[in-house]
């Protein structure tokens, strides 16, 4: 059993899917299917049943669980100690975020990065994605973790994920009960949305004027928790981007697919400003970015 294996292993229990752990990994799906079953003929015993709509452990994988847990936990201590004591790297990083993207978790990375370099001073803000990109281009950061690909100029992007947006509904909605959506059936609807300055909110815009959908968007929020108890409460339906529809808090509520081939997709990535300061230490926090406990497709 080695490292490789352990993360594959941790990613396939916790997505329980394939193409979302192999996404999560960096590796192709066939390549981790292949190193799951490796690992599974080397143990004598089968990890994960495996269906059409998901992967779930077996008694034996919930028992190594626990294990290539603590082997990944043990490994990055180790490359740490080694770091604090080979790299006193010092100075300062500034980081941006948008709320809330799911695919990637900015308090555990900060918290990685601050132990492996526990010498530099964290500074960090949340904002919606355009001001974040603002901020990178006026040298206030020197790195934004953003949902959009708009406005990039010469900044430096490195994509994390992608994912379709959907459409919320209350569970009484009229829409509620179908299995797929034509842009057809948004038309004159109430909305809920977020501010503009979102990556999302433009994307919405765009997708509903080139489709010919005339939305109201009756509620304007900054923060999904907000946007998901106004869907609940009927205030109107909302285009977010798939894993907010897997929440807790949306739980009750209905998530609605588009058609795959009209439907734009939200897109995370970290973005680097290009100045010498985020030149500097920006590299340090982004090489951190492969390792489970700050990318989570969840």
């Amino acid at each position: 059993m080695d490292l490789r294996q352990m993360e594959y292993l941790v990613a396939l229990a916790d997505e329980q899917q394939f193409t979302r752990a192999a996404a999560l990994c960096g590796v192709s799906q066939s390549g981790l299917s292949a190193s799951v079953r490796s690992l599974e003929d080397e143990l004598g015993t089968p990890l994960f049943t495996r269906t059409t709509r998901r992967v779930e452990p077996t008694d034996a994988g919930l028992a190594l669980l626990p294990h290539a847990r603590a082997m990944l936990a043990a490994s990055t201590a180790a490359r740490d100690a080694v770091v604090r004591v080979t790299r006193q790297v010092t100075g300062t990083v500034r980081v941006g975020a948008e709320q809330c993207l799911a695919v990637v978790d900015p308090p555990a990375l900060l918290e990685r990065f601050h132990e492996r370099y526990p010498h530099v001073e964290i500074h960090f803000t949340q904002d919606g994605s355009h001001d974040l990109l603002a901020q990178l281009r006026a040298d206030e950061l020197d790195v934004a973790f953003v949902a959009t690909t708009d406005h990039l100029g010469a900044l430096a992007r490195t994509p994390i994920a992608s994912e379709p947006i959907v459409l919320l509904a209350p569970a009484d909605h009229p829409l509620a009960s179908r299995a797929r959506l034509d842009w057809s059936d948004l038309d004159g609807l109430d909305f809920v949305d977020f501010q503009r300055s979102w990556g999302v909110r433009p994307l919405n815009d765009a997708a509903c004027e080139a489709q010919g959908v005339r939305r109201r968007v009756r509620c304007t929020v900054n923060d999904i928790h907000t946007l998901l108890d106004l869907v609940h409460r009927g205030l109107g339906v909302a285009l977010v981007p798939r894993q907010i529809g897997a929440k807790p808090q949306a739980e009750g509520l209905a998530v609605l697919r588009l058609p795959e081939d009209t439907t734009p997709r939200w897109q995370v990535s970290a973005v680097t400003g290009a100045s010498d300061h985020a030149a500097a230490l920006a590299p340090r926090l982004l090489e951190l970015l492969d390792r489970p406990a700050v990318i989570s497709a969840a």
